[in-house]
């Protein structure tokens, strides 16, 4: 069975999330009906990252400089 046929995908918008559990054709049609209301920020994203978006997860915060030495300012 194709990832493309399963009901794992979602679709997600400057709003957050708008809907989740569709095929990747269902979830085309959404983004589609959304583009037309003219809604900014409309993609197609995976179930998972969807949940994990609209609870508020965060990516660990990246350090500018991995060996903890502090950047030089240009002045």
């Amino acid at each position: 069975m194709s990832e493309l046929t399963e009901q794992r995908w979602a679709v997600f918008s400057e709003r957050g999330r708008e809907s989740l559990g569709l095929t990747y054709a269902q979830a085309l049609e959404t983004m589609r009906a959304l583009a037309q209301e003219k809604v900014s920020g409309v993609s197609i994203i995976t179930d998972d990252a969807a949940r994990r978006a609209a609870d508020g997860a965060k990516p660990p915060a990246r350090r500018s400089n991995p060996n903890g030495a502090k950047a030089r300012v240009k002045r």
